[in-house]
């Protein structure tokens, strides 16, 4: 069946509302939305490997930052390959492919753990997130596509609700699956004998290797029922047109190439909110454990934000949500600069409460006007923006280390640098405000 044949505007007679999700296309979007959580999964149990790797196999700060620079390298090397593919072949290919690629990274922790080679493991996350940026590419204008053109972006944030389900499973598996278990996290470890050493090394990644193999193992179950499960099409009815008109329609589209800026700042805001809190933490005298938990607090409302947010878009349209979300997390972070202590901590995560909207919202404004053939094209621009969550938190570890190696060393602008820090985020959100607000009254969204 075809996504126009199965889901076409169907206006309810006694509401006169239009479904978000037709009943035809019911059981589809349900295991289309299984992928959201999916790769928010992947995310959250990738972070605390940095910390991990860095403990077990005693690299330096910059050595582990190799765990990052592969996950996020995968995004942006695949990103634009995935929707090329995506161009000949259907979105469920693409997203079999994706399942393929992510089953297959994880289950390489098997052969890495065996050799206990750093490179291998980051080999490994290399090739799972060429299949999560197969996955994205294809499950947000699949999201998109699987109903009424007006309720488009209400559709995928009702999907990407579930990715912060994914995130608060995933930082929990790590906490309590990997990171309790991991013996080399000892402060005695560092004095013992090379023998006994290298017996705590190889049992700590074989925790972590038995962690992203059952993973694997999961995703392969996954891909047997995406495999038997009937699922819509989207065809373009206007035949392909070359890839070099695609992409000079894309680039003068100014509400998409705008759309890409803001997703680039709004992920690298993301990464910079929940990464540095555990630094923050520790400036007002918090132990690395307990800031875990104001982390969790940041997931669980995040996940609010998504539902609040999606209901919210059936009132008021999605620039204009996206605008006021926008100025109320620039608020927030005025308030983590500038308010010392626990209360400075809570207005930090409280900033995850009014990011939750970003990422869907933009991606579905970005895309809105696209057609078919463009929105396999432009989606890959969209995931390439992930690239933002690698660079600019490097820019706010460099401000952090601007009066020495701890995170208060010296104040700027009469804060701790590290409150100031969070300048960076707030950057971010007045750009992503003004998008709102310029598609709000220039497009009429």
């Amino acid at each position: 069946m075809e996504i126009k044949q199965a889901t076409q505007t169907q206006t309810n007679r006694e509401t006169g509302k239009i479904p978000v999700v037709s009943k035809k296309v019911l059981v589809p979007f349900i295991l289309i939305t299984s992928l959201f959580a999916l790769w928010g999964f992947a995310n959250a149990v990738t972070d605390p490997m940095v910390q991990a790797f860095k403990k077990i196999l005693e690299l330096s700060n910059s050595q582990a930052a190799w765990v990052q620079m592969a996950f996020y390298g995968g995004y942006f090397c695949m990103a634009l390959p995935a929707a090329m593919f995506m161009r000949k072949y259907s979105y469920k290919v693409g997203v079999l492919i994706g399942l393929a690629l992510y089953a297959t990274g994880a289950l390489l922790f098997y052969p890495a753990a065996q050799t206990e080679s750093f490179v291998f493991f980051c080999v490994g996350l290399y090739i799972l997130t060429f299949g999560l940026a197969f996955l994205e590419t294809a499950a947000n204008p699949y999201a998109l596509a699987m109903g009424a053109k007006e309720t488009a972006t209400q559709r995928l944030n009702l999907a990407q609700a579930f990715n912060p389900v994914g995130l608060i499973a995933g930082l929990f598996v790590a906490q309590q699956f990997v990171l309790k278990k991991l013996q080399s996290d000892d402060e005695g470890f560092s004095a013992l004998d090379e023998a006994s050493k290298a017996l705590k090394r190889t049992t700590d990644l074989l925790v972590i290797r038995d962690a992203y193999v059952i993973l694997g193992l999961v995703i392969i179950g996954v891909f047997v029922l995406f495999l038997v499960s009937k699922m819509p099409q989207a065809k373009d009815e206007n035949g392909m047109p070359s890839i070099w008109n695609t992409f000079a329609a894309l680039f003068g589209n100014k509400k998409y190439v705008l759309g890409v800026l803001s997703q680039i700042l709004y992920v690298g805001a993301q990464i910079m909110c929940w990464t540095y809190i555990y630094q923050y933490a520790e400036a007002i005298g918090m132990d690395s454990v307990t800031a875990g938990y104001y982390q969790m607090g940041a997931f669980i409302i995040f996940t609010v934000g998504r539902a609040v947010g999606t209901y919210l878009l059936r009132f008021i349209s999605s620039g204009q949500l996206l605008m006021y979300f926008a100025l109320f997390a620039l608020a927030c972070v005025f308030g983590t600069i500038w308010i010392h202590g626990v209360i400075g901590l809570y207005c930090l995560v409280g900033v995850s409460f009014f990011m939750s909207l970003m990422f869907p919202t933009i991606y579905g404004i970005a895309l809105g006007d696209l057609t078919e053939e463009q929105s396999k094209v432009g989606s890959a621009g969209l995931v390439m923006a992930i690239v933002g969550g690698a660079l600019m938190p490097k820019l706010q570890g460099i401000i952090i280390d601007a009066g020495g190696t701890g995170v208060a060393d010296t104040t700027i602008a009469g804060v701790s640098e590290v409150n100031f820090s969070f300048i960076l985020p707030a950057i971010c959100f007045v750009f992503i405000a003004y998008y709102g607000r310029l598609v709000h009254l220039k497009y009429n969204d």
